[in-house]
Parts: structure tokens; C-alpha cells; sequence
């Protein structure tokens, strides 16, 4: 029901993810991360966000994507009706696909990157997705935009869309987390967002705001 993308930038050492959905509240439901400890895409026709804890928790303790992913979705007897994306702080990505997952589901990667859908129109959606951001260019949350749009193109969700998301997490911004929660247009209204958030306007407040690297930082007295 969902589509996803998790990407790590070494350049910037910024990770972030991205994900749309035909039902409300996408964001909510499938994306998280820190710069402490990765990023996780928790979806499906019964979505955990229990998954999508305990694989940042896994993580964070030393653990790779795989290891926990494979920790996290052994230990459940739903596991066949969800699934999990994982992307670990070094860019290693991890993934699991129930047996019950509504068709058409799978995953795809590549170095830095995985892709995640269920209940989409196509197998093309998934190559879409990822073939999307590999070929845009920019920074790190303007090339996830460009791979849900890729996706959605390509056929996305079987029942159309409703709601998107992006998630992008470092050691040295605050993290930048946009929800479309319920739209007829939710990858317009997403970038719509999205446009207005890096405007100087609001971005000039980022200069003063604590992040890992500076969580002291404030304006000058």
C-alpha cells in the first residue's frame, strides 16, 4: 500500500528517506531516523512501528542494516503481513518483504540507497523509484522528491496516492521532517512544502537552532 526510499549522502553525511502512500498519514506511519542511529521504513497491510524502533534501536547499538532487520522481523510471527526497510549511519541498507504482502511487493538496491513497495501497480514502480534518485541531482531531499515522482509515473500505489513524506536527518541541521497527511495531490503539495521550508526566510532560524554537533547553539545575547 505504501511506497519507500531510504538514502544515505556521503558527501554530505546526511541520510534521509521519503514515502507515499493511497491511505492518510504516510509519515507518520512508515518513516524514522536520527543521525545517531540510521533510518527505517516500516510498512505493509498490518505496518509496525514497532519494526521501525527496534531496527533504529538495533542500529544504533552496532549492529548493520541487515543484522537488524533480520533481528527484528525473525522475532515476530506477523512478520509475513509487514515489511521493513533499514539504512544503517555507514549507508549499508538492510530489507524484508512478508510472504503475504499484497502484490505487486518487493525491494531494490543499490549502494546507499533501498527502495520498498507493496501493493503497487507494478514492478516498475520499484525500479522507477530507485533509478529516479540515482539519476537527480542536487541535494539529498530534492533527489527523494524526484524519486517518488519517478515511482508515482511509473504507476505507484495500485489505488492512487493520499498522503507523502520526507524525512532528512544529520549531525548538523535539525532534522527536516514535511507530511502531507491527506491531499488529492500529495507529491504536489509535498514539494509545494517542501519549497517553502527551504526558502531563506525559514531556513535563516537554522543557523541558531541546536543539532548534535552544537547542541548548545543559540542566538548571541
Amino acid at each position: 500500500m505504501t511506497f519507500s526510499i531510504l538514502a544515505h549522502d556521503a558527501q554530505t553525511g546526511r541520510w534521509g528517506g521519503a514515502a507515499a502512500t493511497g491511505n492518510l498519514c504516510v509519515g507518520g506511519w512508515v518513516l524514522r531516523g536520527s543521525a545517531e542511529s540510521g533510518m527505517s521504513a516500516s510498512q505493509g497491510t498490518a505496518p509496525s512501528t514497532i519494526w521501525g524502533e527496534e531496527v533504529l534501536a538495533g542500529m544504533r547499538a552496532g549492529r548493520d542494516a541487515v543484522a537488524a532487520v533480520d533481528a527484528v522481523t525473525a522475532a515476530d510471527p506477523g512478520r509475513a503481513h509487514r515489511q521493513l526497510t533499514a539504512l544503517d549511519l555507514a549507508g549499508g541498507t538492510g530489507h524484508f518483504t512478508g510472504a503475504s504482502s499484497i502484490a505487486v511487493a518487493g525491494a531494490r538496491e543499490a549502494p546507499g540507497v533501498v527502495v520498498a513497495g507493496n501493493m503497487l501497480s507494478g514492478e516498475a514502480v520499484l525500479d522507477a523509484c530507485i533509478e529516479g534518485f540515482l539519476a537527480a541531482d542536487g541535494p539529498l531531499d530534492a533527489r527523494l522528491l524526484a524519486a517518488l515522482d519517478a515511482a508515482a509515473a511509473a504507476g505507484g500505489d495500485a489505488r492512487g496516492l493520499m498522503s507523502a513524506a520526507l524525512l532528512v536527518v544529520a549531525r548538523d541541521a535539525p532534522p527536516m521532517s514535511l507530511r502531507i497527511d491527506h491531499d488529492a495531490a500529495p507529491l504536489a503539495a509535498l514539494r509545494a512544502l517542501h519549497a517553502r521550508a527551504t526558502a531563506q526566510g525559514y531556513m535563516s532560524m537554522l543557523d541558531v537552532v541546536p543539532t548534535l554537533d552544537a547542541p548548545h547553539r543559540a542566538p548571541a545575547d
